[in-house]
C-alpha cells in the first residue's frame, strides 16, 4: 500500500431522472421523490409488458459545441454533459485536461440505440432490396460501443490513455476502478471516469423478454421499482450520465483542490458460471476483494449501497452475498427505487450519491421498500425516513450480466483535508 499513489475525487457531474445538480438529487432523496414515469409512447409496442422508465428531463445539449454533437447520440450527450460539469467542478484548466498525464476511463452498455434504430429503418425500408440511401456517416460514430469515451476525448481534446468500459451494468463502476488503478500505478495523474446510458424501448424490451421488468405498477409508476421488497416485480430501465474526476492526492492537495472523497478500494471479478443468473459467491468475492485492496475489514464499512435491481433472483443473490460479508451490522440502502436502473451509468451515479451522503452525514432510505422479503437474509435495511449518520467509509456495489461484479470503497477526508 505504501508504494501506490493515493487517489481522490475532485470533481463530479451528472444527469439523472431525479436531478442534474446535487441539490436536486438531495431533495429527491430526502423527500422520497420518484423519477419514474409512464411512457405512453410504449403503448403502441405489441407484447411489451412494462410501460414505465426513468428519463432525464430538460437536457440542454446546446451547452455542447455543435461540431461535437454531430457524432453524439443521446448517450454521448448525457456522458459529455456530465464530464463538462465535473471538469468545471474540479477547476481544471484546458491545458491540464489536454496534457498527456490526463486520461479517460468511461463506459456504457453500448452505443446509441436510437441511432441504430434509425440506421436499420433506413437500411430495411425496402424489403426487397437493401439500400444505403439516406444513411448518415455519423450514425456509426453515435452507435459504436465506445462512443462515450471517443466523443468525450475529442470534445475535450484528451491526449492521455483512453479506456472504454463496456460491461453492461458495471460499465460506470469499472470506469472508476480502472481510472483508480491507472493513477495508482503512475500511468496518469488525472482520470476522467464514469458511465452513461440512454433510454430506448429496445433496452426495456431486452429485460421484458426475460420477464425481468416491472409491469404491475404501470399506472402507478412511483410505486416501482421495489428493491428487496416482498412485492417487487422487476427492474425499471432508466437513463443517465455521471462522471467522477479522479486525481492523484498530492497533486490535488498542492493545488488546494476541493476533495470529495478518497477512493481506497476496488474489487472486480467474474462468476464464471452463467450469463444471466447471478452468483452470491461471486458478488461476495468482489466485496472481499475491495476490502482487501483497501486494507479494511467488514467492520470498517459504515454504509453499503446495494445494486438492488428489484428482480427476484438478483436481489436474492445480492442479499445473500451482502449478509455473508457484513451480517446485519452495516446499514444497507439502494437508489434505484428513486430513479430506476440507469445501466451503464449506475455505477458512477450511485458512487457519487454514496460519496455525497457520506459528506453530508445522512443515509437515504431505500424507496418503495416497505416489507423486506422474508425469504431474503435479514440485512440492516434503511427504511422509511433518512437516517442521520456520521460516515467515514462507504461501499458501492454493482453487478452485471455475464457474472461481472464490482465493489468500490470511498473514504471521507473532509475532517483532515481542505475541501
Amino acid at each position: 500500500m505504501q508504494n501506490r499513489r493515493r487517489v481522490v475525487v475532485t470533481g463530479i457531474g451528472f444527469r439523472s431522472p431525479i436531478g442534474h445538480t446535487w441539490d436536486e438529487i438531495k431533495a429527491s432523496l430526502l423527500m422520497g421523490r420518484s423519477g419514474i414515469k409512464v411512457i405512453r409512447e410504449w403503448d403502441n409496442i405489441s407484447h411489451l409488458r412494462t410501460r414505465v422508465a426513468g428519463v432525464c428531463e430538460n437536457i440542454d445539449e446546446m451547452l455542447l459545441p455543435r461540431t461535437a454533437r454531430r457524432t453524439m447520440g443521446r448517450v454521448g450527450i448525457l456522458a459529455t454533459l456530465a464530464v463538462r460539469d465535473a471538469i468545471n467542478d474540479a477547476g481544471l484548466s484546458d491545458a491540464e485536461i489536454t496534457a498527456p498525464y490526463c486520461g479517460l476511463s468511461f463506459g456504457s452498455t453500448g452505443g446509441s440505440i436510437d441511432s441504430l434504430e434509425i440506421f436499420f429503418k433506413e437500411l430495411f425500408e425496402n424489403k426487397n432490396q437493401y439500400s444505403l440511401k439516406g444513411l448518415q456517416a455519423t450514425t456509426y460514430l453515435k452507435s459504436m460501443s465506445h462512443t462515450c469515451a471517443a466523443n468525450i476525448a475529442t470534445t475535450f481534446r484528451v491526449t492521455g490513455r483512453v479506456i472504454a468500459t463496456c460491461a453492461a451494468c458495471v460499465s460506470g463502476s469499472q470506469g472508476i476502478g480502472f481510472g483508480l488503478e491507472a493513477i495508482q500505478a503512475g500511468k496518469a495523474d488525472i482520470m476522467i471516469s464514469g458511465g452513461a446510458e440512454e433510454m430506448h424501448f429496445i433496452v426495456a424490451s431486452v429485460f421484458d423478454i426475460m420477464r425481468a421488468t416491472s409491469s404491475k405498477y404501470n399506472e402507478t409508476p412511483e410505486r416501482t421499482p421495489r428493491p428487496f421488497d416482498v412485492n417487487r416485480d422487476g427492474l425499471v430501465t432508466a437513463e443517465g450520465g455521471a462522471c467522477l474526476l479522479l486525481e492523484e492526492f498530492e497533486r490535488a492537495k498542492a493545488r488546494n483542490a476541493k476533495i470529495y472523497a478518497e477512493v481506497v478500494g476496488f474489487g472486480t471479478n467474474c462468476d464464471g458460471t452463467h450469463m444471466i443468473n447471478p452468483s452470491s459467491t461471486g458478488m461476495a468475492g468482489a466485496m472481499l476483494t475491495a476490502l482487501k485492496d483497501a486494507y479494511l475489514s467488514p467492520s470498517d464499512i459504515e454504509h453499503v449501497n446495494a445494486h438492488a435491481t428489484a428482480t427476484t433472483t438478483g436481489d436474492l443473490a445480492e442479499a445473500q452475498a451482502t449478509f455473508s460479508v457484513f451480517g446485519s451490522n452495516v446499514p444497507v440502502s439502494a437508489f434505484k427505487g428513486y430513479m430506476g436502473h440507469t445501466m451503464g451509468a449506475c455505477g458512477a451515479l450511485e458512487s457519487i450519491i454514496s460519496i455525497m451522503m457520506m459528506r453530508e452525514r445522512f443515509i437515504a432510505p431505500t424507496r418503495n421498500l416497505q416489507i423486506p422479503d422474508p425469504e431474503l437474509p435479514p440485512l440492516n435495511h434503511v427504511i422509511g425516513e433518512p437516517r442521520d449518520a456520521h460516515l467515514s467509509i462507504v461501499m458501492n456495489n454493482n453487478f452485471a450480466f455475464g457474472g461481472i461484479n464490482t465493489s468500490l470503497i470511498f473514504k471521507n477526508l473532509t475532517e483532515s483535508v481542505q475541501v
